[in-house]
C-alpha cells in the first residue's frame, strides 16, 4: 500500500473506506419516501407522510421528508398541489407528461384530467405578448364515494 489517500471527494466512504453513513441514510430515507408514496392513490401532506413512515418504523425526520419531497418534485417524480387551505400535498407522479388533477377535498383521491385550457392559455399568452408561460390547474370537489357517504350520513 502506498500510504496515499484519495481526496475526500473521490471516495464514497470515510477514511476507513466504509460507506458514508449519513449519505447512505439519506438514500435509504429517500427510497423509503418513494416506496411509501407508491402505495398511495391520494395526495398526502409531508406531515401525514412523515406519520405514515413513523408508523412503519422508518427513522426519518420531518425536515428530511420535506427536503426529499421537494427534490422528488424538482425531478418530476412527484406531483405537488396546494389544497384550498394552501397546504402543499404530494403524490407519486403517474405521468411524466404535463397534466392536471381533479382532487376530492375530503379523502384526497385524485384523478388526472386533460382540461381544454392548454390551447386557450397558449393563444391568450401570444395575444398579449407573453412567452415561456407556465400554469397550474387544481380542481377540487367531492368524489363519488365521499358524496355517497355524506348522503348516507344525512339520511341517518
Amino acid at each position: 500500500m502506498s500510504g496515499m489517500q484519495a481526496p475526500a471527494g473521490d471516495s464514497p466512504g470515510g477514511p476507513s473506506g466504509q460507506p458514508n453513513a449519513p449519505a447512505a441514510r439519506r438514500t435509504a430515507q429517500k427510497e423509503a419516501i418513494r416506496a411509501e408514496l407508491s402505495t398511495l392513490d391520494e395526495f398526502v401532506s409531508a406531515r401525514d407522510l412523515h406519520r405514515r413512515l413513523e408508523d412503519a418504523e422508518v427513522s426519518v425526520g420531518v425536515a428530511t421528508v420535506y427536503r426529499q419531497l421537494n427534490r422528488l418534485a424538482e425531478q418530476g417524480e412527484v406531483d405537488v398541489i396546494s389544497n384550498p387551505e394552501g397546504e402543499r400535498l404530494y403524490r407519486a407522479c403517474a405521468s411524466s407528461d404535463h397534466h392536471h388533477h381533479l382532487v376530492c377535498r375530503y379523502c384526497g383521491k385524485a384523478v388526472e384530467i386533460e382540461p381544454p385550457a392548454e390551447q386557450w392559455l397558449k393563444d391568450i399568452s401570444e395575444r398579449h405578448g407573453f412567452s415561456s408561460i407556465s400554469h397550474t390547474i387544481e380542481v377540487f370537489g367531492v368524489c363519488g364515494d365521499c358524496s355517497a357517504h355524506q348522503d348516507r350520513a344525512a339520511g341517518s
